[in-house]
């Protein structure tokens, strides 16, 4: 079974029902999934948005927040010395980099729907 590496937008899509979801579920069918240890925080950070701008669907949207909990994620720590100089030569936050550190470290896919951490994860590290 194959290993991809999932960031926080790839995750928010499937746990909030967004219109990527179906794409991003085929993407991941049949694989194990690997994250930064920063991805619970990131998906919480999208709850907390989509609760300031959907007070009215609050309850919906806390549990589908909880359904991260249950997800088989594989977290793992990244170098953070190595995700800065990578950040710095591909354009990228420290965060995205991260994420783009640990596809290479694990010669993983990267699945996301954030296009210039896409864009960089297509140009290589």
């Amino acid at each position: 079974m194959s290993v991809k590496v999932v960031d926080a937008s790839a995750i928010a899509a499937l746990l909030f029902g967004e219109p990527e979801a179906p794409t991003i579920a085929a993407q991941l069918r049949n694989t194990k999934l690997a994250a930064p240890t920063l991805l619970p925080f990131e998906v919480a950070s999208v709850c907390l948005k989509k609760l300031h701008r959907h007070p009215d669907q609050r309850e919906a949207l806390l549990a589908a927040h909880q359904l991260f909990e249950r997800m088989a994620i594989v977290e793992t720590r990244v170098d953070l010395p190595e995700a800065i100089t990578l950040a710095e030569r591909m354009g990228l936050t420290v965060y995205d980099a991260s994420y783009l550190w640990l596809a290479e470290k694990l010669q993983a896919e990267l699945i996301t729907l954030d296009k210039q951490l896409a864009d960089a994860a297509d140009r290589g590290v």
